[in-house]
């Protein structure tokens, strides 16, 4: 399991470092571009999870065809990923353009929305390499391939690092572009790992069997539906869990920008957390799918075992990190000097100690996710979400810290509910249907 979810986890990290890097290179620029960036990648990450449910649906059934030694059906699940995946980047491209009145009809302040949609308009032609990237790695992990994608994440990261910095705040010669220049970073640095990637999928040696890009254009609707059936739920179950966080986002703008600004941060610490466990959740799903694909029972129990220990002692870890030094994580997002770095360190300290207070549940409802989804049951599961996350989670935010006063920290608790919800019947899901997954072949003297 470290051996396949190590690098995996890396690379999430690796991603999730594009993002803190804005975040801080832009908390150094102005407050409003931050809060500004924090609302636009809000509002792209929401659309790209909906979107991601194709790309993240070739996991399970590529390892489930490689177990089976099914090498046709690993090449037309990961070619119809791809289009699906492409499809959908082109058809949400007129939503970015047009982002600005809907940030302002969500109640933002008008300057925030309109520095959004400048940040979206340039950000937004970034989904199409994005959900290719989301695909190509789906396949590669599958394939036991992790190594390649966390070092070609890495290597982006120095790419976006330095081109944002340059953009930003116009050093070695480039304009000062502030929210535009941290967007033309992003598509860069999108744009140079998808090209990375497409090369290494296509052109290496063991890879070359799979054949994935042969005859792309030609359609296969029967791998298109297999995809589609798995996808869509994904899709929906992951815009469920990040629709939460936004409606969060979208409620902390309502209180204050200084307070939208502080919850970016903080979401930013805790999102890096999660990537451990998202990286073992995905690691569990391979595993799952092999043992799915050799009717392997034990297998798969033992693999989830593992999985879930390791993810909780995790978790235990990074609570003692948030409730033992909350404002020195806030402090590293803020420049030395910024008057109102007080305040935002006194928001953000009180948010990471909410955000201690899931990260158990957050990790248990991931972690099952990646089990059910090696399994490929995705749509149960979908309802569960939903129903954990709207119906308990985003209500309760928004009566205990909008309508009950307890601002901030009221609205996380509300996220902290939703997620325990989630976790307890997820889990449930998963292990009381063991017995019908796969089917115990070999009977144990």
């Amino acid at each position: 399991m470290l051996r396949l979810g190590l690098p995996l986890i890396g690379s999430h990290l690796a991603q999730m470092a594009l993002h803190i890097t804005d975040t801080i290179l832009l908390g150094w620029y102005s407050i409003p571009a931050l809060a500004a960036v924090v609302l636009g990648s809000t509002l792209f990450f929401v659309l790209f999870i909906l979107g991601s449910g194709f790309a993240q649906s070739i996991m399970p059934l590529v390892a489930h065809a490689a177990a089976a030694g099914d090498d046709r059906q690993v090449r037309r699940a990961t070619r119809m990923g791809l289009w699906l995946s492409i499809f959908y980047g082109v058809l949400i491209l007129p939503a970015f353009w047009q982002s600005g009145a809907l940030l302002r009809g969500l109640g933002q302040d008008p300057e925030v929305a309109g520095l959004a949609q400048d940040f979206l308009r340039i950000a937004g032609f970034g989904m199409i390499p994005a959900l290719v990237i989301m695909a190509l790695k789906s396949y590669l992990a599958a394939l036991h391939r992790t190594q390649v994608v966390l070092w070609v994440t890495i290597a982006t990261v120095f790419v976006n690092a330095a081109v944002a910095y340059m953009l930003i705040f116009g050093h070695a010669g480039a304009p000062e572009m502030g929210v535009r220049g941290a967007a033309l970073a992003s598509l860069g640095a999108q744009l140079f790992s998808a090209g990375l990637l497409l090369i290494y999928a296509a052109a290496f040696g063991p890879l070359r069997r799979y054949a994935i890009f042969l005859r792309f254009w030609r359609p296969d609707w029967h791998a298109m539906a297999q995809v589609w059936r798995l996808g869509w739920p994904i899709g929906l179950t992951g815009l469920a869990e990040s629709g939460l966080f936004s409606a969060a986002s979208v409620m902390m703008g309502w209180i204050g920008t200084h307070e939208l600004a502080a919850h970016g941060i903080a979401m930013q610490i805790a999102s890096a957390t999660f990537m451990v466990h998202l990286g073992l959740s995905n690691a569990a799903t391979i595993r799952a799918g092999r043992a799915l694909g050799e009717r392997d029972q034990s297998g798969l129990r033992d693999g989830a075992l593992v999985a879930i220990g390791l993810s909780m002692i995790a978790a235990f870890g990074f609570i003692c990190l948030f409730i033992g030094m909350p404002a020195e994580l806030i402090g590293l997002f803020l420049a030395p000097d910024d008057p109102e770095r007080a305040a935002l360190i006194h928001i953000g300290s009180g948010l990471l100690v909410m955000a201690a207070l899931f990260q158990l549940t957050d990790a248990a409802q991931v972690m099952a996710l990646g089990l059910l989804r090696g399994v490929q049951d995705t749509r149960v599961p979908m309802l569960i979400a939903i129903v954990s996350y709207w119906v308990v989670g985003a209500p309760l935010a928004f009566l205990i810290g909008t309508r009950w006063g307890y601002g901030g920290q009221g609205i996380w608790l509300g996220l902290v509910i939703g997620l325990t919800f989630a976790a307890t019947f997820l889990m449930l899901r998963f292990w009381r249907g063991m017995t019908r997954w796969t089917p115990a072949t070999v009977a144990q003297p």
